[in-house]
């Protein structure tokens, strides 16, 4: 399937980058703002969701009620610390063998589109010098329904001019390889077997892709 695909469609956080070490911690500094901790296993139920609903899990947890307006509130606290942190992304974090396997697939002509709930994908890009290396960028600015729904994934085929059969999504989230498979596209899994059972393929990173 690899080798037939025209369309790839990237998730970013734990495919192309690890940011989600920067969610934790600006999740974690809102919880304790909140007088409760937000643990690392906590956070593990955060993975591939959106952010108002990682709101709402963070909450659950901490046993916190909040209107509405102080959940908006909330969420915009959470982000300013997070961009704070991803506008200090250097290029030397971008995962291993993402960009060299990004290189390679559009020389083979290969069109590429990231899929992926943040709001800020193209700044991450930007920061990571690779956003010239994708044709299409769907993100949480452009969609409503968060993974496992197949919207992200529906529309960054589209995007690209393809059907979804015709394009292979690279996902490292459960949620993600669900909404892939629920869009028909084929999916590789980067992650563990047990986590990601669904998925046509599973590897441990890009760099397993990369022809030498």
């Amino acid at each position: 399937m690899l080798e037939t695909m025209k369309g790839a469609i990237f998730d970013l956080d734990g495919v192309i980058v690890d940011t989600a070490k920067y969610h934790y911690l600006a999740w974690r500094s809102l919880a304790r703002r909140l007088g409760f901790e937000f643990t690392e296993a906590d956070n593990e139920r955060l993975k591939g969701v959106s952010r108002m609903e990682s709101l709402c899990i963070l909450l659950e947890v901490g046993g916190v009620e909040a209107t509405e307006e102080e959940r908006e509130e909330m969420a915009a606290v959470k982000n300013r610390e997070y961009v704070d942190y991803i506008s200090k992304l250097e290029p030397s974090e971008i995962l291993p063998g993402a960009k060299d396997y990004l290189l390679q697939l559009r020389s083979r002509g290969v069109k590429i589109a990231l899929g992926s709930a943040s709001k800020n994908a193209e700044f991450i890009l930007s920061r990571l010098g690779i956003a010239e290396l994708f044709d299409a960028v769907i993100d949480g600015t452009k969609v409503s329904q968060a993974k496992p729904d197949p919207e992200v994934f529906l529309a960054a085929s589209a995007a690209l001019g393809l059907p979804p059969s015709e394009c292979v999504v690279f996902e490292d989230a459960e949620a993600g390889v669900q909404a892939g498979k629920a869009a028909d596209c084929r999916v590789v899994g980067i992650g563990s077997p047990h986590i990601l059972a669904g998925a046509d393929l599973i590897v441990s990173g890009l760099h397993e892709l990369v022809q030498k």
